[in-house]
């Protein structure tokens, strides 16, 4: 695959010029090689964007042509057919024993109400509406950018040309997504493989082609490998069925990256003043991106995506290393490859991964083996000291979850958490005295007077019916 920008080629493969009609003349080339028999078809393509940019809403697709998007990746994906009935047996069979075994790691409910086996072209299809959830934010501020960061000399001579550059855009960013969804749909194994779940909600998806492939390169039998990679997939899905904060938190932790995306055309005017129009090399630099155009157009990271990046990062470290957790204490000796298999998987993340590839891709985001296995640690120890039902009842609110510097010391975050609920306990001594009035103190206390001024001869108050009242007078004193 080359790097060219949509409507020009390297003048090899299927556009040999033996085999083109009219032969090697000179009439079908241009200079330097240029192929003039196809400069039809790409005006007739910038027309089309062009109506389309002049047509309601300026773009008909958005900031991504999804469509697009979906018909590249199933065009790269070798045709198939559906997961089989046989397949589709196994997968259920293997989420059913998981969900029992993860009930007593767990006190977060069962949240799959399907399970079923994918194919490559299958996940495409059924991924691709939180994929666009995902997406949506990125491309649309990278569009915008463009338009903001112009100089307003330039805006208004290339104003008319806007809308098609949003539909070039648009095409752009839908080859991209399509050759990315394909690549990542014959190297996941599951719906979940991202660290949340992609496909419909409450469903439980495996692939079967990819698990044997996957097992393959281990001495583990298959039907361990799929029931293992069954409890991680329901292990996802209770986690965000649980929390169900935490799916808009991901993606407004993406929105929070994409709103700082800004295009400097500070470089752009000064590689304008060193370019050679003249120069053909030149010119395919600055339509390929590479030589003096090399990250040019690539927006640059401020601080502030930065600090996103970084609780995103976090957060989803703390996702892997709950589900990594609870998977090792559910399966436990049950699986005797279960250890093999968890090692695997955090080396797969380390070797970069579909996690690691599809977020990278995305945003430039990398989930360190480091973070993940220190958020496996931290949820460990904490399920040590509080208990399952402690350690699971912290995701009851984005707040109450470890931060990144937790992750860095989890002793010491289960030290805090220790004394912090000493501190509560001590306080629930309180609590009786907590609806107690200055008023009914007050009254108790005069109560107890009126017994010892009464009181006497201890037998006849205790021996006799009819006891007078104390002395009114003596609550004034």
């Amino acid at each position: 695959m080359t790097n060219l920008p949509f409507g020009f080629n390297t003048g090899d493969g299927d556009d040999d010029p033996d085999q083109r009609p009219g032969g090697s003349g000179a009439g079908g080339f241009g200079p330097e090689g240029f192929d003039l028999s196809q400069l039809g078809s790409m005006l007739s393509q910038l027309g089309q964007m062009m109506s389309e940019a002049g047509g309601p809403g300026g773009t008909a697709a958005g900031p991504v042509n999804y469509e697009m998007a979906q018909k590249i990746a199933l065009q790269a994906i070798p045709a198939s057919h559906p997961a089989s009935a046989v397949d589709v047996d196994k997968v259920r069979e293997a989420v059913q024993l998981a969900e029992l075994w993860l009930d007593a790691a767990t006190s977060m409910p069962v949240a799959t109400r399907t399970a079923t086996a994918w194919s490559a072209r299958q996940w495409v299809e059924q991924t691709m509406p939180n994929w666009q959830a995902l997406c949506t934010p990125i491309a649309e501020r990278v569009a915008s950018s463009w338009t903001e960061s112009l100089p307003q000399e330039m805006a208004s001579q290339v104003g008319p040309l806007l809308g098609m550059l949003g539909s070039m855009g648009a095409m752009t960013f839908g080859t991209q997504l399509g050759q990315g969804l394909a690549q990542l749909s014959g190297e996941v194994l599951t719906s979940t493989d991202v660290g949340l779940p992609l496909g419909p909600s409450g469903t439980a998806a495996l692939l079967p082609r990819a698990i044997a492939e996957f097992s393959q390169g281990l001495s583990i039998d298959e039907d361990q490998v799929r029931l293992y990679l069954a409890a991680r997939e329901a292990a996802h899905h209770r986690l965000y069925a649980a929390a169900p904060w935490l799916r808009d938190r991901v993606i407004a932790l993406v929105q929070a990256y994409a709103s700082g995306i800004a295009v400097d055309f500070s470089e752009m005017e000064d590689l304008a003043q060193k370019f050679d129009p003249q120069n053909p090399a030149a010119i395919q630099e600055l339509l390929s991106g590479q030589g003096m155009a090399e990250g040019m157009f690539e927006p640059k990271i401020s601080a502030g995506q930065q600090t996103a990046l970084r609780n995103l990062e976090t957060l989803l470290a703390l996702v892997e290393g709950w589900v990594d957790t609870v998977v090792t204490q559910a399966v436990g000796e049950r699986l005797p490859g279960a250890g093999a298999l968890q090692e695997t998987m955090r080396r797969r993340r380390a070797a970069g991964g579909p996690s690691e590839q599809a977020f990278e891709s995305l945003i430039g985001l990398q989930m360190r083996p480091r973070r993940l296995r220190a958020a496996a640690e931290l949820w460990q120890a904490v399920g040590e000291s509080r208990g399952n039902d402690g350690r699971d009842a912290l995701w009851a609110d984005p707040d109450l979850l470890p931060g990144a510097d937790d992750l860095d010391d989890p002793t010491g975050f289960v030290k805090r958490d220790k004394e912090f609920n000493e501190l509560l306990a001590g306080l629930d001594g309180l609590d009786d005295l907590s609806g107690l009035t200055i008023g009914d103190e007050a009254k108790s206390e005069t109560e107890n007077d009126g017994d010892d001024e009464t009181g006497g001869d201890d037998g006849e108050a205790s021996g006799s019916g009819d006891q007078q009242p104390p002395d009114p007078t003596l609550r004034d004193v």
